[in-house]
């Protein structure tokens, strides 16, 4: 039985009436004038393609497992722990002793804008080489921020001697020099040696765009030189777009951390993040951003398997199956955009648009009767070519027999006009 002053508080409470005033009721009910969109209200449906464009790839069920994975604190001991296995994972894939080596929370756009709004402040000269959408990008983000931008400029596939860059060296002095390794939008792998070597003599640093070629092509950031490294996650890492590992070597943190001005960002500025990340030797971490947990987990778990793989590997395997591809393209009567074997781009491969077709019909084709994503051209490429990736998971000699069996479908099916 209750007590006796529990009943009676009971009862002078029925007695009240705590009913909200109808006005208040009126106004609560009338303050949502959107109702729940009905697309909301339905189960989510996502279709399950062959990713064979430029990126983002299919994924390893691994990698989509780690992704699954329960949800730790940002600031746990055990997320620091998987923070600094995906550090050393990417010295191995950068091949770098660097120790102000991290991932940006972000697409390889986010490690782009870190490289240069903390390596450049306003006014000082840079100079970017443009042979692709890549160089375009870096050239704008420079002159947004306040740099003197000077460009060299060849047309989509084009590639620059280090005799032009040397030249440009002298005469513009800057204090960075951005060149992409893969250039995906024209499906060329740039040549790097000698150029890091160069940029000491003029007292430059060599900034590097790896996202198209990390994985699949040779590059060896220590040996050849290169004083900040930087790539994307979705590509032939094979991991979801939205993570983005970066590297700076010694003469890059002696720039960036003595510098007379603040980073334009805060979010990218690296003084935050090498302390977020562990890098600045200071005993403990400070909040600074809510890192992609799940982004995070699903990076370890690709730079996992790119080291059980071996990374020469991984450039051999990318070889052989470009290789194959680009024989099967060529027996289908098809003209690759690069002519020279040796700048190809193992991981996208460029193919001329054929006379007499429309490029977006074959693309649409592709994905309606085979489920298979190929894409066009991207920036000034766009109109020139047709491009196929196999990369990462998706590089095997049974996709590249998938990829032209579609190609050779779209071409028998799709309206060829006059050229």
């Amino acid at each position: 039985m209750l007590p006796k002053t529990l009943l009676s508080r009971g009862a002078v409470l029925a007695a009240l009436d705590l009913s909200l005033p109808s006005w208040t009721a009126q106004r609560s009910v009338s303050s949502v004038t959107i109702p729940p969109p009905a697309c909301m209200l339905r189960p989510l449906e996502v279709p399950n393609r062959y990713l064979f464009g430029p990126g983002p790839s299919n994924i390893p069920p691994r990698v989509l497992a780690a992704g699954g994975r329960p949800i730790i604190g940002h600031l746990h001991s055990e997320m620091y722990e998987i923070m600094n296995d995906i550090k050393k994972g990417i010295q191995y894939a950068f091949q770098t002793n660097n120790h102000m080596t991290l991932a940006m929370s972000g697409s390889g756009h986010a490690a782009m804008e870190c490289a240069v709004f903390n390596a450049v402040e306003p006014g000082e000269s840079v100079l970017v080489s443009v042979n692709g959408v890549w160089g375009e990008r870096v050239a704008e983000i420079a002159e947004r921020m306040g740099a003197k931008v000077h460009t060299m400029v060849k047309a989509p596939g084009g590639h620059f001697t280090n005799e032009e860059i040397e030249k440009a060296l002298a005469k513009h002095k800057p204090v960075l020099f951005f060149l992409t390794h893969g250039e995906s939008s024209a499906g060329l792998a740039h040549p790097i040696d000698g150029i890091g070597d160069l940029c000491r003599k003029y007292n430059c640093l060599f900034l590097v765009d790896s996202v198209a070629s990390l994985g699949a092509a040779p590059l060896l950031m220590d040996q050849q030189k290169i004083d900040i490294l930087y790539t994307g996650s979705q590509k032939a890492l094979n991991a979801p777009p939205g993570t983005a590992p970066i590297s700076f070597n010694d003469r890059a943190c002696h720039k960036m951390f003595n510098r007379k001005t603040k980073p334009v960002s805060y979010l990218f500025d690296m003084t935050h993040l090498s302390n977020y990340w562990g890098n600045d030797g200071k005993p403990a971490r400070d909040y600074h951003h809510t890192g992609p947990v799940s982004g995070f987990l699903t990076l370890r778990e690709s730079l996992a398997i790119l080291a059980e793989k071996g990374l020469e590997n991984s450039w051999r395997h990318h070889k052989e199956v470009a290789e194959y591809l680009w024989k099967g393209l060529e027996d289908l009567g098809l003209k690759l955009f690069i002519k020279d074997k040796d700048l190809r781009l193992p991981s996208v491969t460029t193919i001329a648009i054929p006379d007499g077709y429309e490029w977006k019909e074959l693309l649409a084709y592709m994905i309606k009767h085979h489920q298979l994503e190929m894409t066009g051209g991207l920036g000034p490429s766009i109109g020139m070519v047709m491009r196929v990736g196999l990369m990462g998971y998706n590089c095997s000699t049974y996709n590249a027999d998938k990829a032209l069996a579609a190609l050779a479908d779209a071409l028998k099916h799709c309206p060829k006009r006059k050229a």
